[in-house]
């Protein structure tokens, strides 16, 4: 008895951790580290950044449009190719880089001069892109430098489709950061905020470009309806563009015949 006494005096601290570590031990296995995950949650709240509900469910919508974004790039991808139509520009594409050098005299934003020439294998008709969509496109070029007739010039005219609708227009420069969009239908089903894209039917531009987007409409202009363009890229603030080269269309789709505005090269 009295060794009992003994050893229980000498390793009791050992004999209760150890009791308690399988304790422990047993309590996590049954929990399945429900226990453990509480604790630490609970110790390192203080040092997490919150959200709130709002904010958590705007950033799972965001994300949820992203990856709904590349599901559709990928498929446009896939039906272009089915289509024979290896179109491919942005990102994607294999557009030569271009730095503004130059704009018109006479109209601070309807041309652009670029650094790039016949000499980089560009030749007239080549789309130019900025940042937020379509330029304009390649009237001139020279050896070393190319001019860019932007779309917001007055003699610029654009194929242009509505993204949520397909109602499609002609639209037309005004020496600005806006463009007027002249609707082939007396009644399109267009709303401010509408996306604008390149026409399908465009004989100058690929198609699936973006313009920009419908600013305000007016349903009462005669002879058609009309809607103010506000460009997506920022015309006067250009100081580099994308360059595609890109063959215009010299034919108008059997489905377009008979609309004289589309008929008529932009």
């Amino acid at each position: 008895m009295e060794s009992i006494r003994r050893w229980w005096e000498r390793y009791s601290i050992q004999f209760l951790l150890v009791s308690l570590g399988l304790v422990g031990a047993w309590a996590i296995r049954q929990g399945n580290g429900r226990m453990v995950m509480e604790i630490y949650q609970t110790l390192s709240r203080p040092f997490q950044e919150t959200y709130s509900y709002d904010e958590q469910v705007a950033d799972a919508s965001l994300r949820e449009l992203q990856y709904r974004l590349t599901e559709l790039e990928n498929q446009n991808k896939q039906f272009r190719q089915v289509l024979g139509d290896n179109i491919t520009l942005g990102a994607e594409g294999e557009g030569i880089w271009a730095a503004a050098i130059g704009r018109s005299s006479d109209s601070w934003w309807q041309q652009l001069l670029v650094g790039r020439g016949s000499s980089d294998n560009l030749q007239p008709g080549a789309i130019a892109l900025g940042p937020g969509g379509l330029i304009g496109r390649v009237t001139d070029v020279s050896s070393h430098s190319s001019r860019i007739l932007l779309i917001s010039d007055p003699t610029s005219q654009v194929g242009v489709t509505i993204s949520r609708t397909r109602h499609m227009g002609m639209l037309r420069g005004q020496a600005q950061n806006e463009a007027i969009l002249e609707f082939f239908e007396r009644d399109p089903d267009v709303s401010p905020g509408d996306i604008v894209l390149t026409s399908p039917y465009s004989t100058l531009y690929p198609p699936g470009i973006p313009v920009g987007k419908i600013k305000s409409i007016n349903l009462d202009k005669q002879p058609a309806p009309e809607a103010v363009v506000e460009f997506s890229a920022p015309m006067s603030m250009i100081e580099f563009v994308q360059l595609y080269p890109y063959e215009p269309k010299d034919f108008v789709p059997e489905a377009v015949k008979g609309k004289n505005e589309l008929a008529i090269p932009e």
